[in-house]
């Protein structure tokens, strides 16, 4: 009979705590990529068909929120033929613990989808080559390097 009652309360302790766990699980959501990841609406202006290279001189590197409610992020801003264009490489936690050592003045190499943000041209680059430095930031269909983990 003692053991019944022990039995009997096993389950009932399980039983209320079970659905508890599966009910808080299913309302967590990660929010890691500050708006930079795949399936956001940045994200979903990476258009595979517009991308281009050009080879360009860095004219500065800033900070940027390109939208609202988007964690910060890194852009040059580059000389293209006869007009200065930013290219957004990623988020600045990303950006900032990568190797290649990016310098206005520098010459590099950009690979990204042309884009039009709030009326006027950028660049979501895809890559950045300075001499034999590579900065690889999405594949060939824009899917992020930061988010690499969750494929």
């Amino acid at each position: 009979m003692k053991t019944m009652g022990i039995l009997v309360a096993a389950i009932g302790v399980l039983s209320l705590a079970l659905p508890s766990q599966s009910s808080a699980q299913r309302g967590m959501k990660w929010r890691g990529s500050g708006g930079w990841g795949p399936g956001s609406q940045y994200q979903r202006m990476y258009d595979p068909k517009s991308v281009d290279t050009i080879r360009t001189e860095i004219i500065s590197i800033d900070s940027v929120l390109p939208m609202k409610g988007m964690s910060p992020g890194i852009h040059l801003l580059v000389k293209a033929d006869s007009e200065e264009i930013p290219v957004h490489l990623g988020p600045a936690w990303y950006v900032e613990n990568q190797d290649v050592d990016l310098e206005p003045g520098d010459t590099i190499r950009v690979v990204g989808s042309r884009i039009t943000l709030e009326g006027k041209p950028a660049i979501i680059a895809t890559e950045i080559r300075k001499g034999k430095e590579v900065l690889k930031l999405r594949d060939k269909d824009g899917f992020p390097a930061w988010s690499g983990w969750r494929r």
